[in-house]
């Protein structure tokens, strides 16, 4: 395993390269990175390779199975289809930024230990800021801010895990958790927060639709496919899993419906499909694993394909929100194909790759004797094609004509969108080649009679409910509130009460200490002995009915004090400032 190259290393050497290059060696480079960093995949034998030592315990950099192979062998087919969509793009920065991400994400699936797996988790949230941020425009900037803002709390409770869990057993390898403490929850807790589970979901459709055309592509398949990959490793059978994932799948419809926004449609498509997987996680049987690894493969295919298609109508008209569309069919023919092709198999309709994948999970469900999970997947997939299926495509290509004529995007894209079509059409009528990398062997049949009857029979009374309550799913000009409302309304509350109160406190510092603090400290010791005469020895002459004169000069001046009290001045102030020192 040693004389193995690392296949994260592939891509931090091209990142490195990048700058250095003119345009046409990026365009090899971006290219032909994520095609070795496949094959090279491809040869890696199973076991582990890459060790070092730190701080007494032994760092595993390559751990080589079942598992990290098939999410190694999709990461980088994405990455090489998100690349050839962005070939346009002439600055060197978002092609930095996405081998980083990439690489870093590679990295996270390969590490077998946990502390190696925090280094490279960081890496990513920091690289897919820049992601965001390359945009360029206001709501970028700040979408991208609140982003690395919510990775830092998900990153802080990932690494006060892995503190207190090393504490108490003295390992860091990154294993199924068999033991559940506080350690074990607080790690789970930054895994869900990647995976955007709510209510830490609002990250994902506040930024992925604020990043660029090209970062938009390459932000949804990494963050979130990755937690999921930390989760199949570290968490397979946890109950509480499967109401967190049937709780992403329902509140990922719900908002994907309410939205006018194309590409927060498909954001939160995200979390719902990621609720799948988590279900299955939780399900925690082999088929239930081969299910939600098999779902996040087919789910990273066709959701880039979509944002592709989302991201040519964005670059072409400008354009985002639905009630902005419509009518782009008459010139947009092969991007509609394409866009049509990935709604259908996020749909899981038959001969698509979602059909192949997402039953197996639902399966496992039924095989558990679990029929709450059934009902609510089922509930949950007639509304993926509720959301992604038809509305998608309908208002952005179809509905209402919005006058636009824009023409398909260039050849480059169209090539991008075509490869990722091809797989999900083969995937879809054989997914053996699939099967066959998944962690398990696997004893499921997509194509029964029952089965195929059953979805079609699901995905024609959705698309029937749709266009009977098209009236009440017309979009309007509307805003979906989220939970980040909770922390964007409340880090405005909070900066204007610091505001206040710091600059109250502040300007009563500046009276005491600035202004009248020193004017008193300049009287006082302008003639010092006077004034302690004038303090202490006034009220004894007060009481004992002798009055003196205002006119009279100070005792200082008329050198009328005993030396014994200039001492017991002195020795007063050098206990005081004593007291100050040692306190």
């Amino acid at each position: 395993m040693t004389d193995f190259f690392a296949p994260t290393l592939i891509f931090f050497l091209g990142a490195a390269l990048l700058p250095l290059l003119p345009y046409r060696g990026r365009v090899a480079v971006i290219l032909a990175v994520p095609a070795l960093a496949f094959l090279l995949i491809w040869q890696l034998p199973f076991g582990q390779g890459w060790t070092y030592q730190l701080f007494g315990h032994e760092l595993t950099l390559l751990r080589v199975d079942r598992l990290s192979k098939v999410f190694g062998y999709v990461f980088t087919i994405n990455a090489f289809a998100a690349f050839l969509f962005a070939l346009h793009l002439r600055t060197r920065f978002e092609h930095i930024a996405a081998l980083l991400y990439i690489g870093a994400s590679l990295g996270a699936v390969f590490a077998g230990d946990l502390i190696s797996l925090y280094l490279f988790w960081e890496v990513m949230a920091i690289a897919s800021t820049f992601l965001i941020l390359a945009r360029g425009t206001k709501p970028s900037l700040q979408a991208g801010f609140r982003y690395v803002l919510v990775h830092l709390f998900g990153g802080l409770c990932f690494l006060a895990g892995i503190l207190l869990y090393i504490q108490a057993t003295g390992s860091v390898a990154f294993e199924a958790f068999t033991w559940r403490g506080l350690p074990t929850w607080l790690i789970l807790i930054g895994f869900l927060v990647n995976a955007a589970a709510p209510p830490f979901s609002a990250w994902l459709s506040d930024a992925y639709p604020e990043a660029t055309v090209t970062g938009g592509v390459i932000l949804t398949a990494y963050t979130t496919k990755t937690a999921v990959y930390t989760l199949i490793r570290g968490f397979p059978g946890w109950e509480i899993l499967m109401v967190v994932g049937c709780f992403m799948a329902v509140y990922g419809i719900i908002y994907a419906i309410l939205e006018n926004d194309m590409r927060r449609i498909l954001a939160y498509s995200i979390i719902n499909q990621v609720g799948f997987m988590i279900c299955g996680i939780g399900i925690g049987t082999a088929l239930a694993i081969n299910g939600a690894t098999a779902h996040a493969f087919s789910h990273i295919i066709y959701k880039a394909l979509l944002w592709m298609s989302a991201g040519a109508v964005l670059q072409l008209t400008g354009r985002s929100k639905c009630t902005d569309l419509g009518g782009l069919y008459k010139t947009m023919p092969l991007t509609l194909i394409f866009g049509c092709i990935g709604a259908l198999a996020i749909s899981s309709f038959p001969g698509f790759s979602g059909y192949t994948s997402k039953p197996m999970i639902i399966e496992a469900g039924i095989h558990e004797g679990l029929y709450w999970v059934w009902l609510i997947l089922e509930i949950a997939s007639a509304g993926v094609f509720l959301h992604a299926g038809i509305k998608f495509p309908y208002f952005v290509f179809f509905a209402k004509d919005s006058g636009q004529r824009p023409g398909d995007p260039p050849k480059h894209m169209l090539a991008a969108m075509a490869f990722l079509s091809f797989i999900c059409l083969f995937l879809g009528f054989y997914p053996q080649p699939l099967y066959d990398i998944l962690p398990y062997p696997v004893d499921f049949v997509a194509y029964t009679w029952d089965h195929t009857v059953n979805q079609l029979q699901l995905l024609m009374f959705s698309a029937l409910a749709f266009f009977l309550l098209l009236p009440m799913l017309r979009r309007t000009e509307t805003i979906s509130l989220d939970t980040d409302w909770f922390y964007r309304r409340g880090g405005q509350l909070f900066y204007r009460v610091a505001e206040r109160s710091f600059n109250r406190l502040n300007s009563w510092g500046d009276q005491l200490f600035v202004r009248r603090l020193p004017a008193a400290l300049a009287r006082f010791f302008a003639d010092p002995a006077d004034r302690l005469h004038a303090l202490f020895v006034a009220p004894y002459y007060k009481m004992i009915g002798k009055e003196v004169s205002a006119d009279e000069p100070g005792r200082c001046e008329r050198s009328a004090y005993p030396i014994g009290g200039g001492v017991l001045l002195a020795v007063l102030f050098l206990a005081l400032m004593s007291f100050l020192f040692f306190l």
